[in-house]
């Protein structure tokens, strides 16, 4: 068994890095916003059990593979801002565990916050 969490390992670290190199194609206050998120997700579920681990690297699998057609099709079209992310069904929304609504409400307000909260600053400063 011991290789099976290697290999589990191993895949939840490549989806990450994965997941932070398509960040870089996204305007820098969502990236910024985005990185955040990934990072504090990953976190989270460190401990969790196996079929919550499966949901969740499906999810993150699913979201990497959309930004990365976002990406390209953001490349090409110099013409056109593309629009990064997708809506929430009604569906989806209601799989939804009362701590996932919390956590998608704050993040909806740190995204549409007027003013930024992110100070993006070069790290040669410090």
């Amino acid at each position: 068994m011991p290789g099976a969490v290697a290999l589990h390992v191993s895949r939840v670290r490549a989806l990450y890095r994965r997941i932070l190199l398509l960040h870089r194609a996204l305007p820098v206050e969502l990236k910024a916003l985005g990185d955040e998120y990934v990072k504090e997700e990953f976190r989270r579920h460190r401990s969790a059990g196996p079929a919550d681990a499966q949901r969740f690297l499906r999810e993150w699998e699913i979201y990497a593979e959309l930004l990365w057609q976002q990406a390209n099709q953001d490349r090409q079209n110099s013409t056109k801002k593309t629009c990064f992310g997708t809506p929430l069904t009604e569906e989806k929304l209601n799989d939804f565990h009362n701590e996932q609504i919390g956590q998608l409400q704050e993040l909806m307000q740190e995204a549409t916050k007027p003013n930024k909260q992110f100070n993006i600053s070069d790290d040669s400063e410090y």
